[in-house]
């Protein structure tokens, strides 16, 4: 049944979790966690480090750090501060900080025109981008003694440009040889309760158009030439999660009910993945490949694309970004 079990999720942390739920243990992957008490934090890092475990979660070798902070969707400015600096410091995980003067290529991913495709390219709206200042004036222009090259792109997506991202990307890549790409784009999340709430950084590069189901190729060492860093916040559900996640408490509640309890027993003795799967049978073809966000995506988004930009720019002005 786990073949069959393919919930949208572009989590590596609701991959792991999923196994988890159906007792399954995934060889070559390792978890780690950590939970920031007083400020609500938790931060779980998922190493694949096996071509066995990267098939079987279905996500590629490498790093992925996912941070969980329910209330990063609040208008809070100083908290959103200390989420970017907190950020910051597991960025310099996969960005360390060398002495040679290096080139950042910062890559927005994503539809400026729908808003919960639009992460990407609001960061870059934010970003301090000084590539062509410094090829221009000079480091000494930037009032340094060293200067990051930071250049940014929004290719937006294949309907607008009949181009394929990466083909946009591996182009600039040959004419302007970046050092390292930062992409940013909008994920799906297997639990509404991490929309808008959660970040994920990885160091094996990512799938535009991933979030609402549309795989492009992707952008990675192997496709550009240099290293990928993704960074993604899930802004969408799908339509099955969500009837999923209510046929959950359903089935709570009804094992709380004295005269329909039995009904609960059975729907227990379904695993996560044959619920999953009876949902999506269940479920109008019309709403299987629907995708939910949430009402006040608009602020959220801008919020958050600004909480990540400012953690970008407290990192290129710290030291000179380099190959990881």
């Amino acid at each position: 049944m786990i073949e069959k079990y393919n919930v949208r999720t572009d989590l590596a942390l609701e991959q792991k979790e999923r196994f988890e739920s159906d007792n399954v243990e995934v060889q070559g992957v390792v978890l780690e966690e950590d939970y920031d008490e007083e400020r609500e934090i938790r931060i779980t890092t998922v190493k694949i480090d096996t071509e066995n475990g990267a098939k079987t979660m279905g996500k590629p070798v490498g790093t992925y750090i996912t941070m969980e902070a329910p209330n990063m969707a609040v208008p809070d400015e100083g908290y959103h501060e200390e989420i970017s600096k907190e950020l910051l410091k597991y960025m310099k995980q996969f960005v360390k900080i060398g002495k040679e003067d290096s080139q950042v290529l910062v890559v927005g991913l994503g539809n400026r025109k729908v808003t919960p495709d639009a992460l990407g390219p609001y960061v870059v709206d934010n970003l301090n981008i000084t590539r062509h200042i410094v090829k221009e004036y000079g480091k000494y222009a930037m009032g340094e003694d060293q200067a990051h090259l930071i250049s940014a792109i929004v290719p937006g997506v294949m309907g607008q440009t009949g181009m394929e991202t990466v083909e946009i990307v591996r182009g600039i890549v040959n004419e302007t040889k970046p050092d390292l790409i930062i992409a940013i784009d909008a994920l799906a999340a297997r639990s509404s309760r991490r929309l808008n709430s959660t970040i994920q950084i990885a160091d094996t590069g990512i799938n535009p158009g991933s979030g609402v189901g549309n795989h492009r190729n992707a952008i990675t060492k192997e496709t550009v030439g240099v290293p990928v860093i993704a960074i993604g916040v899930p802004t969408v559900v799908d339509a099955a999660t969500i009837v999923n996640d209510t046929m959950e408490n359903l089935i709570n509640a009804l094992e709380n009910s004295e005269t329909l309890r039995g009904v609960g027993v059975v729907m227990q003795g379904y695993n996560a993945a044959e619920k999953y799967e009876l949902i999506k049978e269940l479920i109008s073809p019309h709403l299987n490949g629907l995708f939910v966000t949430p009402k006040d995506i608009d602020e959220t988004v801008k919020r958050i694309s600004y909480t990540i930009s400012e953690s970008l720019n407290m990192l290129f002005s710290e030291g000179h970004a380099h190959n990881p």
